[in-house]
């Protein structure tokens, strides 16, 4: 009986911890890092989208800011951790249609050098790479006693490819998006330790 009252009490906790630990600690080959994601809206983007009634927003704890006039936003990301070429940022960042409500969320995104995306976590839990990298003008790598550091500069961003550029028209109610276009530009540092 009390094996049996064990496994009853035991295999909701187990569930409840699996579900709120965080992919690091499910996922091997995951480790700990710490940086920042910074991309800066290209020229033109910002208005087209405020001509479409779109807003660009920040998801704590990563932030949006717009400059006074309104031609650009910079949306700063911390990264929290690495497996492999992808860096994990917290938070992320949204875009609303603000007439009718409609957004799509890239929540916790996945930003990966090799791959040359930033996949996303939409609202229903699903990934999907909104944004590609066309190019990454500059890599830098150091190491410090256990600590590796990487920098990437001049990353150019666009909608990843018809599919992704559909999905976010669709969604958001607008023709505002095309794989053609460069987004924005990006930098990226992170340290990890050397495993």
């Amino acid at each position: 009986m009390r094996v049996i009252r064990f496994a009853l009490i035991g295999l909701p906790l187990a569930l409840a911890l699996l579900v709120a630990s965080p992919a690091s600690a499910i996922e091997p080959g995951t480790q700990p890092a710490d940086g920042t994601f910074i991309f800066k809206t290209g020229n033109g983007i910002l208005p087209t989208w405020n001509s479409e009634s779109l807003r660009l927003t920040g998801v704590s704890p990563g932030s949006a800011i717009t400059n006074a006039t309104a031609t650009s936003a910079t949306v700063t990301l911390p990264i929290v951790a690495k497996k492999g070429s992808a860096n994990f940022a917290a938070g992320g960042f949204r875009i609303t249609n603000t007439e009718t409500g409609a957004f799509v969320n890239c929540a916790t995104p996945a930003i990966d050098t090799r791959a040359r995306v930033i996949d996303c976590v939409l609202r229903g839990g699903t990934n999907l790479p909104l944004f590609a990298f066309e190019s990454i003008e500059g890599r830098s790598f150091g190491l410090i006693g256990d600590t590796v550091s990487a920098d990437y500069t001049g990353m150019v961003i666009k909608v990843a490819g018809q599919r992704a550029a559909d999905f976010l028209n669709k969604e958001l109610g607008t023709n505002a998006f095309s794989p053609y276009v460069t987004v924005a530009t990006a930098d990226l540092s992170v340290t990890y330790p050397r495993s």
